[in-house]
């Protein structure tokens, strides 16, 4: 058997302060997901003044950060550079999406959406940064 840690309700809401912070220093107004694993739901904020569209974007960013294990950038840039057939796999081909990887493991992920791409994935990975492991 393999020990795995999982993400906790606490846990999702230290990584949604963190992001939120980040996001409220740069005047961003954005979306932030958090799921699990799975890719299943654990905590979503959208920010006062937040894109409406950025609430159903940013839990399918993170979902397939955790289902797949990478940056959702990954998928971005495999369409962008023409392969077009990754459009027919379950993910969102969207910068903004970010893996929580503990001991070589995915626990979760985290899906930003809101502002330009790159700044999403910024947001993500500040949240990212506050969950000490």
């Amino acid at each position: 058997m393999i020990d795995t840690k999982v993400l906790t309700l606490d846990d999702a809401k230290l990584i949604a302060a963190a992001a939120e912070k980040e996001a409220q220093s740069n005047n961003w107004a954005v979306s932030i997901a958090i799921c699990d694993a799975g890719g299943h739901a654990l905590s979503l904020v959208r920010m006062d003044g937040a894109p409406l569209m950025s609430a159903s974007v940013a839990p399918e960013k993170a979902r397939t950060s955790a289902l797949s294990g990478k940056p959702s950038k990954v998928f971005e840039d495999m369409v962008n550079q023409g392969r077009t057939a990754a459009l027919a796999m379950p993910i969102s081909p969207l910068e903004g999406g970010e893996p929580i990887i503990v001991n070589g493991r995915v626990i979760g992920a985290v899906g930003v959406s809101g502002v330009k791409a790159n700044e999403d994935a910024q947001i993500a990975r500040a949240g990212i940064s506050a969950l000490q492991v």
